[in-house]
């Protein structure tokens, strides 16, 4: 059997986009990891399935590089709207289902294979403070710890020695070093659970460094603009007291292209 998949990127987070409104695909955690294996497969951070959904437009449905299903993913969620726009064009505004609720998004533009979205995510209404950073979650857990010069520390290392820290067992922490780059300005490289890797870009830890922004620098209502290795992310968001609500991450997505896959079966 052969199964169409579409590569997309937002901000170098990589991703298979599979049509499966059919419901046919099967999420075997072998296969999915065998699909996303750089060396061995199409090569990935992660698997989205976009589902038929009952009252909204669509579903994703969003597996990491290990084959096990995993939490929100801000850049797979905007990819996963230019993907629906690619199947069923038409649309400036839509809203989806996550593993985490429902999410609403807007096209900025589009051109042939680049979209600009921007996508809300769920307020934040909780935070911590261990290990020297920031714990809040986005749609995923995420760690934030500010450091002076990212590009010296060693992430594979350090980000592995906090996300299997005792302190976030047993499901472990995504984890994001930031540098403050000027004023509502930032830089942040992630380290990703399910991924067990540094990624390019990291949108729902690109929300969490943002809002440890505001935190640290006592700011009520404003725009992050956010420099990853894989490109420029934007934050905006409202904040009462130590409530954030009305986040939105809006950045690029990319369609680097399309293919097929044989599959037994």
């Amino acid at each position: 059997m052969k199964i169409d998949f579409y590569k997309y990127h937002g901000t170098g987070n990589d991703f298979i986009l599979i049509d499966d409104r059919k419901g046919v695909f099967k999420a075997e955690k072998q296969f999915i990891s065998k699909l996303c294996h750089r060396q061995f497969g199409i090569g990935a951070d992660g698997i989205i399935l976009l589902r038929d959904d009952d009252s909204l437009d669509f579903k994703m449905l969003y597996f990491n590089a290990d084959g096990l299903e995993g939490s929100m993913c801000g850049n797979g969620g905007r990819c996963c709207v230019a993907f629906a726009d690619l199947l069923f064009p038409g649309k400036d505004e839509v809203t989806f289902m996550a593993i985490d609720g429902k999410h609403k998004a807007f096209i900025r533009h589009r051109n042939h294979a680049d979209w600009t979205i921007k996508l809300s995510l769920h307020d934040v209404t909780l935070f911590s403070l261990a290990q020297q950073g920031y714990i809040m979650d986005t749609g995923s857990p995420h760690f934030v710890r500010f450091e002076e010069t990212i590009d010296l520390i060693d992430i594979i290392n350090e980000g592995r020695k906090i996300r299997y820290h005792q302190d976030f067992e047993p499901a472990g922490i995504n984890v994001n070093f930031v540098e403050v780059s000027g004023d509502s300005s930032i830089a942040v490289r992630t380290y990703e659970r399910g991924v067990e890797n540094e990624t390019l870009s990291c949108g729902t830890g690109v929300t969490a460094a943002a809002i440890a922004y505001a935190l640290q620098t006592n700011r009520d209502h404003d725009g992050i603009s956010v420099l990853t290795p894989g490109g420029k992310l934007f934050v905006e968001y409202t904040r009462t007291g130590n409530k954030f609500s009305d986040i939105w991450l809006e950045g690029p997505a990319t369609l680097v292209y399309r293919g097929q896959v044989t599959v037994d079966g």
